[in-house]
């Protein structure tokens, strides 16, 4: 779905600050606007899907040491067009175009007791121009899961993105997360992005940690 919005979220990594697009969690910071407000419910809006996408990439999901089962798993890709300043709509309250984003599901299919795969298109959003401004030119930002035990409302989301650039390559993105937040943390609805390597942890919890590891096994020749 196309999201346009103006965010001041700077001091959070970039990766950081697109997980809560596939979380479907709206930031305080960020005020929809734009060209998700022409579309009625369960409409995609303005931005059309690219009917011949090309660019597909293979995403793998490895699971290991999980202190149980998931029954939520979901993939997503993120898309961000890279020249709103010039083709989005300007907001009045500050004389510039907000950004334009969308995320589009992924769907995993489960391969092994521990491991999904699905398929990620690069051009898979429609290069147009929305607002008579010029053509809005999209690009593919990262791919992401979330992990739920059951589905509850108040369980942990556990949450992983591998941005563009290092999917691409083949490189490998793994995440950490401590078993004690399985299946939902003190707090309700609590989103887990995990830690990058398990001396990210106190001492007493890297024994109880479970990965969640993401690639596209198979980049392009050149």
């Amino acid at each position: 779905m196309l999201e346009s919005h103006a965010c001041a979220d700077r001091l959070r990594p970039r990766w950081q600050a697109l997980l809560p697009c596939l979380a479907i969690v709206a930031l305080a910071a960020c005020h929809p606007h734009g060209a998700e407000q022409d579309a009625g419910q369960n409409e995609r809006g303005l931005a059309k899907l690219n009917p011949t996408p090309r660019q597909a990439h293979e995403l793998v999901l490895k699971i290991a040491d999980a202190p149980g089962p998931f029954a939520v798993v979901e993939g997503s890709a993120q898309y961000d067009v890279i020249n709103e300043q010039e083709c989005g709509r300007i907001v009045p309250a500050t004389g510039r175009a907000g950004r334009i984003t969308s995320r589009e599901s992924v769907q995993l299919q489960k391969v092994g007791d521990n491991e999904f795969r699905g398929t990620v298109y690069l051009d898979l959003m429609q290069d147009e121009d929305y607002y008579d401004r010029g053509v809005c030119q999209w690009k593919f930002s990262g791919a992401g899961v979330l992990l739920k035990a059951t589905g509850a409302d108040a369980e942990t989301r556990f949450l992983s993105f591998i941005e563009a650039d290092r999917f691409v390559k083949g490189d490998t993105e793994s995440q950490h997360y401590a078993h004690l937040g399985y299946p939902r943390d003190a707090m309700d609805n609590y989103a887990d992005y995990g830690e990058d390597a398990p001396e990210g942890f106190k001492p007493e919890l890297r024994g109880s940690l479970f990965s969640v590891t993401l690639v596209s096994p198979q980049p392009p020749s050149h």
